[in-house]
Order: structure tokens, then C-alpha cells, then sequence
């Protein structure tokens, strides 16, 4: 079996940025998902569940109501690592174009005070499992970061693994 773009990835070596996963055409249709790294894999603890789950929530609603990203927008949900997130949008805008409005939703999300958006029962299937401090800290940490390494490429290029591939087909990571 073909070993599937995301898994091509050095996930030993990614750090927290905007990386571009992949860009598909739907018909006519250009849309890109980003990888939006908060943490390192398996080098740091993965996001609560329950921090995650407010941190969708929140970013989501920003974004489906910005002015300029709101028909932009496809799709923004966690990644079953949790160690980030992916956001899918129309065009194919670069990951270093995706900053300002990342940073601006996670601003937003390290400051937000008040009842989570679409966290009832009737809005939202695990309506208990929310956590609304930790998603402010982490958030907050990731916002940190961003600014930080402002302008950097690190930010903005993915690791990719180095392979070696056998005349079967056979792929195996060069150690």
C-alpha cells in the first residue's frame, strides 16, 4: 500500500508552525490543507482533549465569521494526535499568507472570556468535555511562539523523511 502524503513526513523533526499538507483540485477547485503544529510529536505531551475540543471550537467560529476568511474557509478540526490542527481553504494561498489570520484566531482564542460558542447539548456532541482555561493557555503559548519566530522558514517548511525505496516498492526510512 502507497504510504499516504502526511505520513511522508518526519514527524521526529516537525516543531510547531503553518505547513502546507496538501493541495487538491475538486473539479475546477483549488483547495489547500495546512497543518497548523502546536506541539512537537511525540517530543512533547499532546493538547488535553478537552482543551482541543474548546480550541476548535472557538478558532472555528472566529473564522466562520472574519469578513475576509469566512468564505474562504472549508473546513478547521483537530488532528487525532492532538498536537494540532488542520485547516482546509479555497485558493492556494502560501503557509507564510496563512500566519496573519492564525495568529489573529489564536490571539483570540488566548483572550476569549465567556461561555464557549455552540457548547450545549443541543450544539455540540461531547458538550461536557470543554476546557476553557488550558485552551487560553495553550493558545496563549502558541501565540508566543508565532511571534517569536516571526518571518522564520521554520515556521512554514515541513521535514520531510528521507526514504529509501527498494525496486518492490518497499519504503523505509533512512536512519
Amino acid at each position: 500500500m502507497k504510504l499516504i502524503p502526511s505520513f511522508s513526513v518526519d514527524h521526529t523533526r516537525i516543531v510547531p508552525g503553518i505547513f502546507e499538507s496538501r493541495v487538491d483540485t475538486l473539479g475546477t477547485e483549488t483547495v489547500t490543507t495546512f497543518d497548523v503544529r502546536l506541539k512537537k510529536p511525540n517530543r512533547e505531551p499532546s493538547i488535553d482533549p478537552a482543551a482541543m475540543h474548546t480550541m476548535e471550537h472557538l478558532v472555528a467560529t472566529y473564522l466562520r465569521n472574519h469578513d475576509e476568511w469566512k468564505d474562504k474557509l472549508i473546513y478547521w478540526g483537530p488532528m487525532g494526535c492532538l498536537t494540532g490542527f488542520y485547516i482546509i481553504v479555497k485558493g492556494h494561498p502560501a503557509a507564510s499568507d496563512m500566519y496573519p489570520i492564525i495568529l489573529e484566531s489564536f490571539r483570540y482564542t488566548s483572550q476569549y472570556e465567556g461561555e464557549v460558542p455552540g457548547a450545549t447539548p443541543e450544539n455540540c456532541g461531547k458538550s461536557l468535555m470543554h476546557d476553557l482555561p488550558m485552551a487560553r493557555w495553550e493558545a496563549e503559548k502558541f501565540v508566543k511562539y508565532l511571534e517569536e519566530n516571526a518571518g522564520r522558514n521554520i515556521l512554514f517548511e515541513y521535514p520531510k523523511a528521507e526514504r529509501l525505496q527498494l525496486e518492490d516498492g518497499q519504503q523505509f526510512f533512512d536512519s
